[in-house]
């Protein structure tokens, strides 16, 4: 061991009458545990909440949606066979949307129609992870009788509103109907309930129902087109990337957005919570750090008869300087090393036994928790740094200690 670590830790074992010093010394550790702690623990809920709702989101939408600037799509096979060959692209399907009136025998209420086509759709969403009833391939027209009727899926909130469950009829109404002297003629069509989804976001769960691309161009007159394509990404974080290669590859006419771009405000608004939550939680550490810089200012004043003597003694001002520098690192790095060890412990036991709930208000049940590597390390190295720049103002006041003035009048 060198000559400062020796002096570190012999100042930092402080003995009966310096007892006071040693408790300062404890309370600036338990400063900046608590400080990492509660910073490794609100990112990781913040990037829970963020994971959890981007996985909701996704479920139901695509990563990426290409739409034509004149309308609809016509040659959609043909369209969807290039946008497979684009790097990146593990899956394309079709898609119609439009808004249309759904009633049953206890009511009505709009919502938001989506034709998709069994055969590909799972190739993209992840619709059948939220059913609750029935599967994506039910969409297919029911035979009754002699006469087959067209399936739906509807949202879980959607089927309350309107008194239904599975095997139920609901019919669907467009306004889009012929134009007559008498005015337009609304378009009926009927629909057997075949399935219920539940994604834990009212928005989706209220008003989106789910019918086959057949029925949807039937009852939207849009025979042989869609409105567009939904693409999923080998990478989703790599969706704006993909969908620049697909604009490329299918020239000017088409226009494709990703995931990100759709659902920008939502997103924006919680990096921003997590940014100003993780600056709220860094000056805890920054608190911290200012107990560090008083613990050592304390021990100087303490120590500056020994200064003096280790000076006299040869000691140069460099050596005293990184005494205390080694102190302040021990303070901070133990207080680090358990910050990290409890903030990680207080994650496992949140994420494993869920005890905190949140209200109904949430898309999400319980507080969900994701702890990133890349965060932990972050929030270890910046503590680091905070303490280690903490300690040097004491540090500087004890190397320009003068022996002759400190021993004076011993």
């Amino acid at each position: 061991m060198n000559f400062e670590w020796f002096v570190c830790l012999r100042y930092l074992k402080a003995k009966r009458k310096h007892g006071f010093i040693s408790l300062i010394s404890l309370i600036s550790i338990a400063g900046v545990m608590v400080g990492v702690m509660a910073l490794i623990v609100v990112l990781a809920v913040m990037t829970g909440f963020t994971s959890e709702f981007r996985d909701k989101i996704l479920g139901i939408n695509s990563h990426v949606v290409v739409q034509n600037y004149t309308g609809n799509i016509v040659d959609y096979d043909e369209v969807a066979a290039k946008v497979r060959t684009v790097e990146g692209v593990i899956g394309v399907t079709p898609y119609l949307y439009s808004q249309a009136m759904i009633t049953s025998g206890d009511g009505g209420t709009g919502a938001v129609l989506r034709g998709l086509d069994p055969a590909t759709a799972q190739e993209v969403l992840s619709l059948d992870k939220n059913l609750r009833n029935g599967s994506v391939a039910d969409l297919s027209p029911v035979k009754t009788g002699e006469r087959k009727v067209p399936g739906i899926i509807l949202g879980k909130e959607l089927a309350a509103q309107l008194h239904v469950s599975v095997h139920d009829r609901v019919r669907l109404i467009s306004a889009s109907g012929p134009l007559t002297p008498m005015g337009v003629l609304p378009k009926v069509s009927t629909c057997q309930v075949v399935g219920i989804f539940e994604t834990g976001m009212y928005e989706y769960d209220s008003a989106l129902a789910y019918v086959s691309l057949e029925t949807a161009q039937r009852f939207f007159d849009v025979s042989g087109a869609v409105h567009g394509l939904e693409v999923k990404t080998r990478d989703l974080n790599e969706a704006d990337q993909v969908a620049k290669r697909i604009e490329q590859a299918l020239g000017p006419n088409f226009f494709a957005k990703d995931w990100m771009r759709m659902n920008r405000n939502i997103f924006s608004a919680l990096q921003l919570e997590k940014t100003a939550l993780s600056i709220i939680m860094a000056l805890v550490v920054m608190v911290a750090a200012f107990n560090i810089v008083s613990t050592l200012i304390m021990v100087v004043m303490e120590k500056n008869k020994d200064i003096a003597i280790l000076k006299s003694m040869g000691a140069t001002s460099g050596s005293i300087m990184r005494i205390f520098i080694y102190e302040g690192l021990v303070i901070g790095l133990s207080g680090t090393f358990l910050g990290v060890l409890g903030g990680l412990g207080l994650c496992a036991i949140l994420s494993r036994y869920q005890f905190i709930k949140l209200p109904d208000v949430y898309p999400i049940s319980t507080l969900p928790v994701l702890v990133l590597p890349s965060d932990v390390i972050l929030i270890a190295l910046s503590a680091t740094v905070i303490t280690l720049v903490a300690t040097l103002y004491p540090s500087w006041q004890a190397a320009k200690v003068d022996p002759a003035v400190a021993l004076r009048y011993e």
